[in-house]
């Protein structure tokens, strides 16, 4: 008869079994430890970069805190008085929330759909005006945000304006138009600056998911008698999904804090108080007012707002795939 002895398993890389064949305990903490003592510095930078800001001004939004307390070094702690004026405020439900969620929804989609319909566009060219149009429309989003945001101020000026110019020139209207003075007309132009600056980065994403799609999928589908629609949004945007999801959370974070393209706008400063968003109503009070409590509060309700709408959707997406 022949006996059967157990065979020990083998060790991993640079480890030495123990006895029956078991890693040794230290050895197992270690490699358990090992990413995070690695990883250590990294999130010590971003600790005292990041999370250290956020908590200073969490706990200035506990405070009544102004140029009086700058100044002694005080401390005057009111609780959740400041959000309960925020909260009570007619100025936030009135025009603030509706001026920065609908604007955000907007521009999220308007974004994202542009970049995608460039994406398409891009991945039916040859490589060599691939990489012409590709390096065209991302000078767009290189452009910082401050000088595509007086461009088109600029373009839409009342008295040396392009827009003005040319509508007059065709007889639709006889006197120039201040574009900025109406809050629908001004939101109307920061969504054209903001779509403008954010669609490269979504269509050359987007591309790149293009390009990854099996064509052996869109043949098949196209051999099924699938038109280019049905092909595009039962084949590809399914192959797409996560790219989408990046893209609609990074966009939808980009679009709530937006603030150079309002702030630099005519009237965008708080003195045209109907077009104030959170991000520059939180800037206006805390500099603006000296009541630095207070805007540490809605930077606080704005943060979050956006960890709110991150949360909810990485949930969504997390649910999509188990099934």
């Amino acid at each position: 008869m022949t006996s059967t002895l157990p065979v020990a398993a083998p060790a991993g890389p640079g480890q030495s079994p123990g006895p029956g064949g078991r890693r040794p305990f230290g050895k197992s903490v270690l490699a358990r430890v090992r990413p995070w003592m690695l990883l250590t510095p990294a999130l010590l930078v971003l600790a005292v970069l990041l999370l250290w800001p956020l908590v200073r001004v969490a706990l200035f939004s506990l405070q009544d805190y102004g140029l009086k307390e700058i100044v002694s070094g005080e401390r005057n702690w009111i609780g959740f008085a400041n959000f309960v004026e925020i909260f009570t405020s007619e100025q936030l439900w009135a025009v603030v929330l509706p001026n920065t969620v609908v604007f955000a929804v907007l521009s999220v989609a308007c974004t994202v759909v542009f970049g995608t319909a460039v994406a398409v566009l891009l991945a039916s060219l040859g490589r060599v005006w691939r990489t012409i149009v590709s390096s065209a429309i991302m000078a767009a989003w290189a452009m910082p945000a401050v000088t595509g945001t007086y461009v088109w101020v600029w373009i839409f000026d009342a008295d040396r304006g392009v827009f003005n110019h040319v509508l007059q020139a065709l007889g639709l209207q006889d006197a120039p138009v201040n574009w900025f003075t109406d809050r629908w007309s001004f939101y109307a132009i920061v969504l054209l600056n903001v779509v403008h600056h954010g669609f490269p980065f979504v269509a050359i994403t987007v591309l790149a998911g293009l390009l990854g799609v099996p064509k052996e999928l869109l043949e098949a589908a196209e051999i099924d008698g699938a038109g280019a629609w049905r092909r595009f949004f039962a084949v590809i945007v399914p192959q797409l999904k996560q790219i989408f999801a990046v893209v609609i959370i990074l966009s939808t974070i980009w679009d709530f804090k937006i603030f150079a393209q309002v702030y630099l706008m005519p009237g965008g400063a708080g003195s045209n108080r109907d077009v104030l968003n959170l991000g520059v109503w939180s800037y206006t009070e805390s500099f603006g007012q000296n009541r630095y409590g207070f805007g540490s509060a809605i930077a606080v309700l704005l943060t979050l707002l956006l960890l709110g709408i991150t949360v909810v959707y990485v949930r969504t997406i997390l649910k999509e795939e188990e099934l």
